[in-house]
């Protein structure tokens, strides 16, 4: 019988689709798994073959817990709000609906196409109306909590887009999606609060099984440390706030910076003797993006600041005070004291602009450089501090500053609060309506969804405003509350907004009187695996977190987390070993790879590729090799033996397969759980035949990777039922070990021959299995036994002279 592929991968995918094999069930007294992968962003091009990685591998996971008796719940959906596809409505001028609607089906096909098992009857898209309603509705609800707000602030305008970006969507100074620069420029804002849960998001990693570099990127992108708040007076009579994780170095600083949007610059306006020359470095700095003027190796500069000049609390010495734009007014308090002979960067700077640079901790030389490896040093020129270690200065210090009025402790985090609003037309509408009487004010929440209504254009106004201010059939309201004209917000939500929830409605999609019943979440929750790029460990999964938290403090989830393990995979490169990308004309269509080989061959050479968690480039010439295997296992049916059980010949490498197997697909080794399984049928194949028992346990194994031929084969060889409805294999530990080893045998350490022996074969045994070989023999011939050796399992050596 010959293996079509094609014909036996789209006969299966029609039966489980006609017979919902895959659909979660609603009973709640089952034990239930909840799978998770990244819903995909719909372009135009379609999936590309790093997609079915992250697929595959958690498919594998769901099958096997179905076999494992879970009631499984392994959904997909999409993220199809956004830019790109707003862009590409924008140049092709279609309706951004329908360019969503045709890139989901070209995905929602391809997905099919590859056998995943998850739950269609569960899908969502974050654009349909029945979706963003709460998505909006979880923004009212923030809203009322205080948790949305709106500020005037400095933003990241990027000059194509023409929208607001997040600090974390600049990279290098440019706008990540279109590469164009980005300036900064004053805008009203609506921004999320989630510095407010900056301490739970860090503290609550705890209780999670996040792979360790995520828990990493999550610690350092919200940057908790402890420090002090500390005054400096001002020759003006001004007070200058600083924050600084080394108060204990504060009889070093010899100058301070200030960041250039700095209030006080406008206020000293008047008192500058140079403030032409300040103005026109707080023009340079506002072209710059954070990112920019953060980075460490960048060329210092500014400008100091003639006319007043800052008092040093400890010593009351006055110091310069700088303008400089490596300084940014997000962080702390827009203000540093610099001690140049501790900070790699206040040195470069002082030397640039010829500063003092006073040692406070001994043990470096600062001539040359800064001392920053100085945890175990000794104070020094630091006054009542002198002698004592750095921990003891820091607690000393800051007590003084405490009793004298001049600083306080201080618990400081990098992460600011979540810009969230965007210019544009392709997004949720923000459910605000402004009142001159009432100020912001939510529309009731009978009145969701706030639908997007049509437009001609989907420019964004020159001005920067979304294109939704261009229609006053939607701008002009009434006041919910007073009833008097009002205007409704025309931001709309950025992308991050309906992935941030999106895991919830998974439990209850279809509920219209809630995003999910509570019973549902209570079930369902937490997502016990969940898998993605690790592009996306740090932001996605930060505001996912965060909303989790909201909604479970405000009683709407049970788990104050949503996800009680993550993982990530590594990228697939070119051939070539870069990255895939049509540039290169590296770029491998999955949809060719399933046309050639099948899904089966394509799903497991995805995960024989190499370790899971680290890039690896594809290989044409490997595919082939997984094909062949699977040609291997289709002959298998040609010589079933009618009994059931392992025979003797092959049961000890079943019960290690199935342990190794069992155990791989645990820990993300996926090819060496199939590497385990071409072993076995190396094995079988060597002997004369296989048994049904030895057939159904190994179809059972390889069902996960390779769904559709190992149906086939479960069916054609007369197996009752479907093979995903069976039991996963079980092992016997005790079985797992040899009944024969290969041993080396050496003499005079010297391997002369390798030998099978029985695995618990005495010494005696052993080393009568060694002297008979004739290899030994001959080794050996006319010379006296000084000593003989076993290693049990091993080796043997014969010391002779």
């Amino acid at each position: 019988m010959t293996y079509d592929f094609a014909k036996i991968e789209k006969k299966w995918q029609d039966i489980w689709d006609k017979e919902n094999t895959f659909a979660a069930k609603n009973d709640y007294s089952l034990k239930k798994y909840y799978a998770l992968v990244e819903f995909p962003y719909p372009s135009g091009q379609g999936l590309h073959v790093g997609h079915p990685r992250s697929y595959t591998a958690l498919d594998i996971v769901a099958r096997k817990r179905r076999l494992e008796g879970y009631n499984v719940l392994y959904p997909m959906g999409w993220d199809a709000f956004g830019l790109p596809t707003e862009n590409f409505a924008i140049k092709n001028h279609i309706h951004p609906e329908i360019v969503t609607e045709k890139n989901v089906a070209r995905f929602k096909s391809q997905l099919k196409s590859l056998g995943l098992s998850f739950d269609w009857n569960r899908e969502i898209n974050t654009t349909d109306p029945g979706y963003y309603h709460w998505t909006q509705w979880i923004f009212l609800q923030l809203f009322k909590k205080g948790l949305a707000y709106k500020k005037e602030m400095a933003v990241n305008w990027c000059t194509s887009c023409k929208c607001v970006l997040a600090n974390e969507e600049v990279v290098n100074g440019v706008c990540e999606r279109c590469g164009s620069e980005v300036v900064h420029k004053k805008k009203s804002q609506w921004m999320l609060k989630i510095t407010a849960y900056a301490d739970r998001l860090i503290d609550d990693l705890d209780d999670v099984d996040y792979i360790n570099p995520v828990k990493i990127q999550q610690r350092n992108w919200i940057g908790r440390s402890h420090g002090a708040e500390v005054t400096f007076t001002t020759t003006q009579g001004d007070d200058l706030v600083i924050y600084t994780t080394r108060p204990d170095t504060l009889f070093g600083a010899t100058y301070m910076v200030i960041a250039p949007e700095h209030p006080i610059i406008e206020k000293y306006k008047d008192v500058l003797t140079n403030y032409d020359e300040v103005k026109s470095y707080q023009d340079a700095a506002a072209k710059k993006s954070d990112f920019e003027r953060a980075e460490v190796n960048k060329d210092k500069t500014g400008v100091q600041l003639q006319g007043v000049r800052a008092i040093n609390p400890v010593n009351n010495k006055e110091i310069p005070i700088f303008v400089s734009d490596y300084v940014l007014m997000s962080y702390g308090t827009g203000a540093i004291m610099a001690v140049p002979a501790h900070d790699t960067r206040d040195y470069e700077f002082a030397k640039t602009f010829d500063l003092p640079i006073i040692e406070v901790v001994a043990g470096g030389d600062i001539t040359k450089e800064a001392f920053t490896d100085c945890a175990t040093g000794t104070m020094v020129n630091s006054g009542m501090l002198d002698g004592l270690s750095v921990e003891e200065a820091k607690v000393k210090i800051v007590d003084w500053l405490k009793e004298n009025g001049k600083g306080e402790p201080k618990v400081n985090f990098k992460l600011r609060d979540w810009v969230f609003a965007r210019q544009r037309y392709w997004g949720e509408p923000i459910p605000i309506v402004h009142c001159e009487h009432c100020g912001a004010v939510p529309i009731p929440e009978d009145q969701l969804p706030l639908k997007l209504p049509e437009v001609e254009s989907y420019e964004p106004t020159q001005d920067g405003e979304s294109p939704l201010a261009n229609l006053p059939e939607f701008v002009n309201t009434t006041c919910p509350v007073c009833g008097r004209p009002a205007k409704r917000e025309t931001d709309t939500m950025p992308q991050w907004a309906g992935s941030s929830w999106y895991f919830l409605r998974y439990c209850d999609p279809h509920n219209v009187n809630a995003l999910a019943a509570k019973e549902a979440l209570d079930y369902w929750l937490p997502v016990d695996w969940y898998n993605g790029g690790m592009e996306h460990t740090t932001l996605h999964l930060l505001y996912s977190r965060f909303w989790h938290k909201f909604l479970y403090d405000i009683g709407v989830v049970s788990c104050k987390e949503p996800y009680q393990k993550r993982t990530s995979h590594g990228m697939i490169l070119g051939e070539n070993g870069e990255k895939m990308s049509k540039s290169r004309g590296n770029v491998v269509n999955p949809d060719d790879i399933v046309k050639e080989y099948g899904a089966d061959t394509m799903r497991l050479y995805e995960m024989f590729i190499g370790d899971f968690e680290k890039a690896a480039p594809w290989s044409s010439a490997s595919i082939k090799g997984c094909k062949r295997f699977l040609d291997r296992v289709w002959n298998l049916q040609n010589s079933v033996i009618d009994q059931d059980g392992y025979r003797k010949e092959v049961e000890s490498e079943m019960h290690k397969t199935i342990k190794k197997v069992s155990e791989d697909i645990e820990n993300l080794k996926f090819n060496t759980a199939l590497a385990a399984m071409m072993s076995l049928l190396n094995v079988i194949t060597a002997t004369d035949g296989i048994t049904k028992g030895e057939l159904k346990a190994f179809l059972i194994m390889l069902n996960p990777f390779a769904p559709h031929i190992t149906e086939e084969i479960y069916q054609q060889v007369g197996f009752e039922g479907m093979l995903n409805q069976q039991s996963w294999v079980t092992y016997d530990e005790a079985k797992c070990k040899d009944s024969q080893v290969e041993i080396a045998v050496q003499v005079n350490g010297k391997i002369r021959d390798k030998i099978v022996i029985d695995a618990e074969s005495s010494k005696e045994d052993a080393l009568n299995a060694a002297k008979s070989s004739e290899k030994v023999a001959a080794s050996m011939d006319g010379k006296q036994i000084v000593k003989e050796i076993y290693v049990s399992g091993k080796l043997v050596n014969i010391v002779v002279k």
